[in-house]
C-alpha cells in the first residue's frame, strides 16, 4: 500500500445513456450550502450544461433515505448513474454508504470546512469548476474503509478526537462559538483530562497491545510529515493505514507533532505507523465512541475494519490532454495534487509512489508491520 508506484486511473463515462435531471443532494447544515441556496445551485449547474434537482436535508437519515431511494429507482432504470452530493466530507460519507458497490458514481461539490476527500482526488474547491467536472463525466474507482458495517471515506478514530468532536459541537450549539474557535477550546480540554485508551490491535493476523491517547485509521496510507501533513497520495492502494503512539504524555505529543513537521516521525520508537487489509480493535469497553469522517458514531466493540478496494465510483476532473499548450508537463510537481507537490523536494521516492514517475527511488513496501525510515 502507498509504496508501489500510482497506478492510472482508468476513467470511465459516468452518464451513459445521459439523463436529463441530476440529483443533488445538499447538507443545508453546511455555512456555504445556506450561503448559496437551491436557486442558486440550480443556477450553477446549469451554467455547467446541468439540469439538476436539489433535495435539501439537515439530517442525515434523510440524506440517506434520499440516496437510498435514487438507488432503488436506478436499479428499475428510471434514475441516472449519478448523485451529486453538495456539502462536507460528512455528508460525502454519508452518500457513499450508499452508493458504494453500485453502479452509481458520487458527484463531489465542496462546501464544507475542510474538504479533505475533494482535495486528495485533485477535485476543484471552486463550485463553478468543480460543477463543470461533474458534467463532463469523467468516473474513477476509488476504495472506501469499512467498521463493522460502516462505510467511511477519509478516517476513523478513537480515543481523543471523539471526544474533541462532541466538545466542539456542544460549544457551537450552546455558546455560539464558531468551528474553528470551538475546536481549539474542545482540544484543550481534552488534552487537559487525556485519557488512555487500552486496545489489541490485530493487523491481518499479526497481534499488538498498546495503551495509548488515540488510534487513527485511514482508507490509504496519508502523508505524516512535513507540511501536507493529512493528505493522501492515492486512494486505490487497497489498504487502511493505522498510526498509534503508546504511553505518550502531553509534552511527548507535542514532540511528535514537531518531528511530523520535520519529516522524522517515523523514526519516533513510540509511534507506529502500519498498513493491513483488516484491522481489528478489541477493548474492555462494550461500546465506543468512534469518530467517521468527522462524525461521532457509539459504536459496540469489537471494532472490526476492512478495505472495500475500488468499490466507490467518483467524478474526477478530465486529464490534461498533453497537446494542450497550457497542460503541466509531466514531472513537473505542479501537475500534482497539494498533498503530493511538497513531497516533490522532499523525496523523491514519495514522488515515485505518489504518481509513477521515473525517477531513482526505493521501494519501500510495507504492511502489518512498524515503519523503518
Amino acid at each position: 500500500c502507498g509504496a508501489a508506484p500510482r497506478r492510472a486511473w482508468q476513467f470511465h463515462t459516468a452518464m451513459s445513456p445521459p439523463h436529463p435531471v441530476i440529483p443533488v443532494i445538499m447538507n443545508t447544515a453546511a455555512g456555504a450550502c445556506r450561503e448559496l441556496g437551491e436557486n442558486e445551485l440550480t443556477r450553477l449547474f446549469l451554467g455547467a450544461g446541468l439540469k439538476v434537482n436539489v433535495m435539501s436535508v439537515a439530517k442525515g437519515t434523510a440524506l440517506v433515505a434520499f440516496v437510498q431511494r435514487v438507488a432503488r429507482e436506478r436499479e428499475k432504470g428510471s434514475a441516472p448513474a449519478l448523485v451529486v452530493a453538495a456539502g462536507g466530507d460528512g455528508t460525502l460519507g454519508a452518500v457513499a454508504s450508499v452508493l458504494a458497490g453500485t453502479d452509481i458514481a458520487l458527484g463531489v461539490l465542496p462546501m464544507g470546512t475542510l474538504n479533505h476527500f475533494a482535495k486528495d482526488l485533485n477535485i476543484p474547491l471552486d463550485w463553478q469548476a468543480a460543477a463543470a467536472a461533474i458534467a463532463a463525466g469523467q468516473s474513477i474507482k476509488v476504495d472506501v474503509g469499512e467498521v463493522n458495517g460502516r462505510v467511511f471515506l477519509n478516517n476513523s478514530s478513537l480515543g481523543l478526537y471523539p471526544g474533541i468532536v462532541l466538545d466542539r459541537d456542544q460549544q457551537q450549539r450552546t455558546l455560539g462559538r464558531g468551528k474553528w474557535p470551538a475546536l481549539i477550546w474542545a482540544s484543550l480540554t481534552m488534552l487537559r483530562r487525556f485519557p488512555f485508551l487500552g486496545v489489541r490491535l490485530t493487523l491481518d493476523g499479526l497481534e499488538q497491545v498498546r495503551r495509548t491517547p488515540f488510534v487513527f485509521i485511514g482508507n490509504n496510507e496519508y502523508v505524516m510529515e512535513g507540511f501536507s501533513i493529512g493528505g493522501r497520495m492515492r486512494l486505490d492502494a487497497g489498504c487502511l493505514s493505522l498510526y498509534v503512539t503508546h504511553r505518550s504524555g502531553r509534552l511527548r505529543l507535542f514532540v511528535l507533532a514537531l518531528r511530523a513537521l520535520l519529516g522524522t516521525l517515523r523514526q519516533a520508537k513510540d509511534f507506529d505507523a502500519l498498513t493491513a487489509q483488516h484491522i481489528l480493535v478489541e477493548t474492555r469497553h462494550r461500546k465506543l465512541r468512534v469518530t467517521m469522517d468527522g462524525e461521532v458514531f457509539t459504536m459496540e466493540t469489537p471494532l472490526e475494519y476492512r478495505v472495500r478496494t475500488g468499490a466507490l465510483r467518483v467524478i474526477v476532473p478530465a486529464p490534461q490532454s498533453q497537446s494542450d499548450p497550457q497542460a503541466t508537463p509531466e514531472g513537473d510537481p505542479r501537475a500534482y495534487p497539494r498533498s503530493i507537490r511538497a513531497y516533490y523536494w522532499q523525496s523523491p521516492d514519495a514522488l515515485c509512489s505518489a504518481t509513477g514517475v521515473r525517477v531513482e527511488c526505493a521501494d519501500r513496501r510495507h504492511s502489518a508491520r512498524r515503519h523503518e525510515g
